[in-house]
């Protein structure tokens, strides 16, 4: 199993902005995250498949459209997350997450299904 290496979590009051970042392996297709708060389930946040990005093969979950915003640079092997209008209820540990070819990713809700995790940044939105 590829380690993803994540960053960009921090402290934030409501209506900032963050930039999380995730790299990611040759092997791996779907490329997003997940976020887990205190006493709630891993759930699905955004993810793309770096190869297919022109194609506008994205996925975001309902909380966050609008907000989010998933993107990629190829040359970088690097996934960004863009995290605007920032609400308390973001507030969550954030996973990079990544699937290999074959991986359901629209919609990006099955934690079961991820070859790869990072380590999780923690991402606070308080006032």
């Amino acid at each position: 199993q590829v380690q993803l290496k994540e960053s960009g979590g921090g402290l934030v009051q409501p209506g900032g902005s963050l930039r999380l970042s995730c790299g990611f392996a040759k092997d791996h297709y779907a490329v997003g995250w997940f976020r887990q708060a205190p006493g709630k389930d891993r759930e699905g946040v955004a993810c793309i498949v770096p190869s297919e990005a022109n194609l506008g093969s994205i996925w975001y979950s309902t909380s966050v459209q609008g907000r989010f915003d998933i993107s990629t640079d190829t040359d970088k092997n690097t996934v960004y997350l863009q995290m605007n209008s920032l609400k308390p209820e973001d507030t969550a540990v954030y996973y990079c997450a990544a699937g290999l070819l074959g991986t359901n990713w629209a919609p990006w809700t099955n934690p079961r299904a991820i070859s790869s995790w990072g380590q999780g940044t923690q991402v606070t939105v308080s006032s």
